[in-house]
């Protein structure tokens, strides 16, 4: 059974965003990766502005959780989910790879 976070309301996605953003930004400061990661976030960033708008005006998917705030055209959570999935996967790359990398120098 998994638990409902939707008592939140309009704020479940926000929450949930901000919640993984404070995950990616954790995983990413810990690796020292923070100015690689916000560089490499930034290109990809008009990438998945563009494919987020077109998604959601052809109608590929709705977000009924959500604030209801919206800037340049799509929801204010998709704007942080566009930083927060990359974030979060440079973040465990970093992660992962440092440590490995701190393993591999004591062999």
């Amino acid at each position: 059974m998994r638990p409902d976070i939707s008592v939140l309301g309009r704020y479940t996605y926000l929450a949930t965003e901000l919640f993984w953003g404070a995950v990616a930004f954790s995983l990413l400061r810990r690796a020292g990766a923070l100015g690689r990661a916000a560089v490499t976030i930034g290109a990809l960033y008009p990438i998945a502005y563009v494919w987020d708008r077109y998604t959601l005006a052809v109608g590929v998917f709705s977000i009924d959780l959500r604030t209801g705030v919206e800037i340049a055209g799509i929801p204010l959570e998709e704007h942080l989910f566009m930083a927060v999935v990359p974030g979060l996967v440079l973040g465990f790359h970093e992660t992962l790879f440092s440590v490995a990398g701190d393993e591999a120098d004591h062999d």
